[in-house]
């Protein structure tokens, strides 16, 4: 079992972020995370908020044991060979240590102020279909190569686009499925490998958990894990990064892997 953690870049001063992203990895998170907008998603709608990847490459600087990545970045925001390029910096600048998460986008008010083409669901999967085999094929021809072969993470839940994807181009798949749905669309996802010639057992299963209330990790995740999730992401948010809930996933994590050793 793995925990993340999202910082999310709103609400706070970027000194605050940074403090956030050390407490985490201080606390003993195997992944950070940001997530890639250009304004916030809760709160005050013009509240403050900064950037995804300047942000990735400050934290691949500031930080020297976790893992770190976007969750997830808007393949709509940039040429795939850009993206490329900029995950092989900061996969250097981290020392090996970048995940790149990706997904087809899906906030509105970010392509319309930014000047992207909103367009349709469909759309954006197609077009970030199109994008992954060039990410794939940039690495192979940069000069130098990245560290290691960059996880890729894809997020989203679409049964025929998007899942078909992650067979295809994925190490790890996330959503905010609950137990139910993540061993249905797990299912699926299994059917999909079979067409592409992929390994299910090959792709991490990821899900985002919210903070407790009355139940424990243990509880929380007991059916998560029977469903196949493995890695599990807590997000908090600006200004004051709470990470109580993170510091209760990370001590049921070592416990359930030294009980599983």
């Amino acid at each position: 079992m793995r925990i993340g953690v999202q910082i999310q870049p709103q609400h706070a001063d970027y000194k605050q972020i940074r403090q956030a992203v050390a407490d985490a990895e201080e606390a003993g998170v195997d992944i950070v995370f940001n997530w890639d907008h250009f304004f916030p998603l809760s709160g005050d709608a013009d509240g403050k908020h900064f950037e995804c990847w300047t942000m990735l490459g400050a934290w691949a600087e500031a930080t020297s044991r976790v893992e770190i990545g976007a969750l997830v970045s808007c393949n709509s925001y940039r040429n795939p060979d850009l993206l490329a390029d900029m995950a092989r910096t900061v996969d250097h600048i981290s020392g090996g240590r970048l995940i790149l998460g990706i997904g087809g986008g899906w906030f509105q008010r970010d392509y319309d102020e930014y000047g992207y083409e909103f367009g349709t669901p469909g759309y954006r999967l197609d077009d970030l279909a199109q994008a992954l085999p060039r990410i794939r094929s940039r690495w192979e021809r940069l000069n130098p190569q990245p560290l290691r072969d960059i996880p890729i993470l894809i997020g989203g839940g679409g049964e025929k686009k998007t899942l078909r994807m992650v067979a295809e181009h994925a190490d790890i798949w996330h959503s905010f499925s609950d137990a139910q749905t993540l061993a249905r669309k797990s299912a699926i996802l299994a059917d999909h490998c079979a067409d592409v010639g992929s390994d299910p057992a090959g792709i991490e299963r990821s899900t985002g958990v919210r903070g407790l209330d009355n139940s424990s990790p243990d509880e929380a995740a007991a059916e998560l894990i029977d469903a196949g999730a493995s890695l599990f992401t807590i997000g908090v948010s600006g200004p004051s990064y709470d990470l109580g809930a993170v510091r209760d996933w990370v001590a049921w994590r070592d416990e359930y892997n030294a009980a599983i050793r």
